[in-house]
């Protein structure tokens, strides 16, 4: 789970921002049902966020802050091909290093992973492992300005030969030490605390964006019994008709598979495939190609379809691609509740609002929070979706909004930093510009007035 992210000098944030998801002691009713204890604290974690603000306003840009952290810790980077950071570009400095400072639970540890970076190289780095009060360093790394990468790392001495030997070369100065670890050594070659580290950025995080689809979702649908309930009856109780899913497996001849594949997909999966391996490819129309090897090669299209029942009974199935944009939308949002309900990780979902019937998308964040109850899991979004700002939903410090200062710089702030009954329509005021994080529209009244004037 998240506890804090705080980011400074990327793309809308100039000075540092923080999404800090510590439950607030000011708000004690209902903490049970919304929070869970922070390993080694007496603090609590909330298990939902939803951040609102304008369009341009930064909440976009703090899914991509994360975005980027997480692509820095799971995939190596080309020599010379820079670090990708974004930085502020209106400051007087934006050739200043952006800094990003994470902490997150794993299994009964809480961590700090962050760094500082320019565009060439990682200047700083950390790994902290949080003992209550105490910060004890998993390694700590500088570069210098002629590229010379050092790591202190006392800790992890012990986890192997290999793992100290790469300390001692440091890696690459545009890559983080995590994704030099993760790309040089195996996983019993640097222990069972960095496993577990690098495990949670690649299967607990999860970040979807507001026009991602969810990668083998036909395979998903068609190897899990349980997934596939699930997913009929969530979209039959979302009045979207339909009834149920079902999956078609249809077999391909290797010519079919080439006609739908360019040739350099299937040479890059046969050459990369193991014997008895499994390969998914994903296609733009919400089907996939199966390819199994198990001896010999056999290949499948997977169609996903949606079954409608008409009055008289009788059930009409239409491929997925065939469905409104707001069906295959919540479709490809179902995964999270699912992995999140059987499961633990954190889904960050950019504009969970795209696509999708404001009661809906209330109906799908109240899923969450009463199906989840009291487990480790999180659910982060942001939203222009006004539904959702209703105090018997969410607590205030689980409410945050993004809004530009005037040197367009993004600021982060909850509504517990403001005092509000708890009778108070936060809805209606919000909308009325009490908290910020709203368009101000007077230049279109202005414009509306000039042209009514000229005709």
């Amino acid at each position: 789970m998240i506890v804090s992210f705080s980011v400074s000098n990327f793309r809308s944030f100039a000075a540092e921002e923080t999404l800090n998801l510590v439950a607030s002691n000011r708000f004690p009713g209902n903490l049970q049902c919304h929070a869970v204890p922070i390993p080694g604290t007496d603090q609590q974690v909330l298990r939902a966020a939803v951040v609102y603000g304008a369009n341009g306003a930064g909440k976009s840009n703090l899914f991509k802050a994360l975005g980027y952290l997480r692509s820095m810790v799971l995939r190596p980077r080309e020599k010379n091909s820079g670090t990708g950071r974004e930085p502020f570009r209106f400051g007087k400095e934006p050739d200043q290093p952006s800094s990003f400072d994470l902490q997150f639970v794993v299994g009964q540890k809480l961590y700090r992973f962050g760094f500082k970076v320019d565009d060439h190289r990682i200047t700083e780095e950390w790994l902290v492992r949080m003992d209550g009060r105490r910060e004890k360093d998993l390694y700590e790394r500088i570069t210098d300005e002629n590229g010379k990468v050092r790591i202190e790392a006392k800790r992890l001495k012990a986890a192997g030969d290999k793992l100290s030997a790469l300390v001692t070369v440091g890696g690459p100065q545009n890559q983080t030490f995590l994704a030099t670890i993760r790309a040089t050594l195996d996983s019993s070659d640097y222990g069972d605390e960095l496993t577990g580290v690098l495990g949670w950025f690649e299967k607990n995080l999860q970040l979807i964006k507001p026009d991602s689809a969810f990668i083998q979702l036909g395979t998903l649908l068609a190897h899990d019994p349980e997934f596939l309930q699930f997913s009929s009856e969530f979209l039959n109780a979302s009045s979207t008709g339909v009834d149920h899913l079902s999956v078609v497996k249809k077999e391909l001849s290797e010519d079919q598979l080439r006609s739908l594949l360019p040739e350099s997909i299937v040479s890059g999966v046969m050459n990369s495939m193991q014997e008895d391996g499994i390969t998914v490819v994903s296609l733009r129309d919400d089907k996939e190609i199966l390819i199994e090897r198990t001896g010999e090669n056999h290949y499948y299209q997977l169609t996903t379809q949606a079954a409608h029942k008409t009055l008289a009974g009788q059930i009409f199935p239409l491929d997925l691609v065939e469905e409104s944009d707001g069906t295959r939308r919540l479709l490809h949002l179902i995964p999270a509740l699912y992995r999140l309900r059987t499961g633990g990780g954190v889904f960050m979902i950019d504009e969970i609002d795209r696509s999708m019937h404001p009661i809906l998308t209330k109906k799908f964040l109240e899923f969450f929070v009463k199906s989840c109850e009291g487990e480790r899991r999180q659910i982060i979004v942001t939203t222009h979706e006004s539904n959702l700002l209703d105090l018997e939903l969410l607590r205030r410090d689980e409410i945050w909004f993004a809004e530009k200062d005037k040197e367009g710089a993004t600021r982060l702030y909850s509504l517990a930093e403001f005092k509000v009954r708890k009778d108070l329509e936060i809805r209606k005021h919000y909308l009325q510009g009490r908290f910020g994080a709203v368009p101000f529209l007077s230049g279109i009244d202005q414009l509306l007035a000039e042209e009514e004037a000229s005709a």
